[in-house]
């Protein structure tokens, strides 16, 4: 068993609270937001900001809403919501986030066991859903609509309540009450509700701007295009207005390219997935353009390029070589970030060490972390000063991480949540008396305190032979390829491994263009493609030549679609339902392993 402590100076005050920052006089004419209009983008001081809080806190006072009161927020990322997240805190009230693609049955789900009192949507589409369900939820109220103009009314109906009213629910609000409950997003069964309280959050964001000083600097900016309903952007968010970090909110991820060469941040946060895809569209373009040959030379001097710099010796040929590469395909891939981009912010998975070499060798450095929405987001971290690619970091201050005899991953300290909303016999399965966390995740721990997760422990595959495989490298490796979207690998119980396979869209429109494909062919129409299977066989070929003997993938099928969110195939967070995925392609896997 080995644990690796660290250690902190961070104390969060008893009557402290998330919305105090907020209120305070000495940045008043800071800008702290970037806020969308029809013609770009203006610019909101921390004064303005507590303006809209204070009016809007006002408002849900007008309206009967009660200390402790659960108010459900389904929306996407945006000003208003951060803006409704500091209100509801303002009154003492506690904000129920819910993903913006949920179904009517998730909905239902999350305010009858949050017993919500309110919801604040953001899309008529949205109230569509909340009416399906509204008759079965006789505690709900109200449903107020923010592109309604509700909010705004909300803020008339609230000019009659004194400001005394509201500064005093506030001062009332103490560091251990209940700030937010956030349902986990699992891949399997229903959502429980995490309780996170006002010192979590706080303490989790002032740990992440004490490791992460070096890019909360004085200029600091960043575009959350992440789900607030996540506990990831919710931190970084918080940890955005505690530090004075100029943010801007999109939910238009197809526009995000535009907003970024507007905005220019000068660091992201984002999930593997998000990153696999920016490595594999470039590559994609590159070998469009007939440029394939000189992206893949300078795919392999980034990497070697920044493994050198793990030895503190890159060497003056590859220095030189780096050099060229930086003005033909680097400078080019930075530019498409907006161009000041130097770090990245990665959680959810792990990226894998060859793309965690690759970025950090075009100039922007994945700093990956871990966590879970159980300790209000990251436990461990790495940071611009101390690195390992291929780690999740080390521990944030004050946070301690032990590895069971089993391999668990375990976790204590201020950031973990004092259990599940009404839930107490799931709460002390995984919380023990003494404060540890058991995650569910299996990894190791170096001497220096870096933490590298192996995966999921319910994930772990044994074949039929005795080997135990867990499955999270291979499958972050085949998807970084263009052409594959995600990976299920399979074999527990059998005599290999082997995988279900799906195709990018993007990534398969340029390959059946470049093999003489009919466009319109769809997934299913060439999953048994000569062609197709042999370019795809290419990249397993590669992936397995990266991995031991007994993860090899001996065979794989290609699916006749993607597994999408859609479908209930992934999390909102992008994370496959394993479960599902086999029940739903039991037929595929059995052919797998027939003859």
């Amino acid at each position: 068993m080995r644990t690796y402590e660290s250690p902190s100076s961070i104390r969060i005050a008893p009557q402290e609270q998330l919305a105090d920052t907020v209120y305070r006089s000495d940045r008043a004419k800071a800008v702290l937001f970037d806020r969308p209009t029809g013609s770009g983008w203006e610019p909101v001081t921390a004064a303005r900001f507590a303006s809209d809080v204070h009016s809007l806190a006002a408002g849900f006072l007008a309206a009967g809403i009660r200390t402790g009161d659960r108010v459900a927020l389904l929306a996407a990322t945006s000003y208003e919501w951060t803006v409704t997240d500091y209100a509801l805190w303002t009154v003492g009230a506690v904000p129920v986030p819910v993903y913006d693609t949920a179904s009517a049955e998730q909905i239902q789900w999350v305010l009858e066991d949050s017993q919500a009192v309110a919801t604040v949507v953001e899309t008529s589409d949205h109230r569509r859903r909340m009416a399906d369900i509204q008759v079965d939820l006789p505690g709900l109220r109200q449903v107020w609509q923010i592109d309604a103009g509700d909010l705004a009314r909300l803020r008339r109906e609230g000019e009659g309540v004194p400001g005394s009213r509201v500064d005093e629910r506030r001062d009332a609000v103490r560091a251990d009450d209940t700030a937010t409950i956030i349902y986990t997003s699992g891949t399997t069964g229903r959502p429980k509700g995490c309780v996170l309280t006002h010192a979590n959050l706080l303490y989790d964001a002032r740990a992440s701007i004490e490791a992460l000083r070096e890019i909360f600097g004085r200029d600091a900016s960043t575009v959350l295009f992440l789900p607030l309903a996540h506990v990831f952007a919710r931190v970084i968010q918080v940890a955005c207005v505690e530090h004075g970090v100029r943010l801007a909110h999109t939910s238009d991820v197809a526009r995000l390219p535009d907003h970024l060469a507007a905005l220019r941040p000068t660091f992201i946060l984002s999930v593997p997935r998000v990153l696999e895809k920016v490595y594999a569209r470039a590559r994609q373009r590159a070998e469009e353009q007939g440029r394939g040959g000189v992206f893949r030379r300078a795919e392999r001097v980034a990497v070697r390029y920044s493994q050198a710099l793990d030895r503190k010796r890159p060497g003056l040929r590859l220095t030189l070589a780096h050099r060229l590469f930086d003005r033909l395909v680097y400078r080019k891939l930075r530019a498409a970030l907006g161009g000041r981009v130097t770090h990245a912010i990665s959680g959810g998975a792990p990226l894998g060490t060859r793309l965690g070499h690759f970025y950090r060798g075009i100039g922007v450095t994945v700093l990956e972390g871990y966590g879970l929405t159980e300790t209000s987001a990251a436990a461990t971290v790495n940071t611009p000063s101390a690195i390992k690619i291929g780690s999740v970091g080390k521990p944030l201050p004050g946070v301690t991480v032990r590895i069971a005899e089993d391999g668990e991953i375990l976790l204590r300290g201020p950031v973990v949540f004092p259990g599940y909303w009404r839930n107490e016999q799931v709460t002390k399965e995984t919380l023990t008396a003494d404060g540890w966390l058991y995650t569910g995740d299996v990894g190791t721990l170096d001497d220096n305190g870096f933490l590298a997760i192996s995966g999921r422990k319910k994930e772990l595959i044994v074949t039929a032979g005795g080997k135990n495989v867990l499955p999270a490298e291979l499958e972050d490796r085949l998807r970084a390829h263009p052409l594959i979207s995600q990976v299920v690998a399979v074999g527990d119980q059998r005599p290999f491994i082997a995988g279900l396979i799906t195709l990018d869209e993007e990534g398969l429109a340029a390959w059946k263009k470049s093999a003489g494909k009919p466009a319109s062919a769809t997934p299913a129409q060439l999953r048994d493609d000569p062609a197709l299977i042999a370019q795809v066989q290419q990249a397993v070929d590669e992936v397995n030549a990266t991995v031991s003997r007994a993860e090899r993938m001996r065979r794989f099928r290609v699916l006749p679609g993607d597994l999408t969110e859609a479908h209930g195939y992934l999390t909102p967070t992008l994370k496959v339902r394993r479960a599902r995925v086999l029940k739903d392609f039991a037929a595929d896997v059995e052919a797998l392993y027939r003859a």
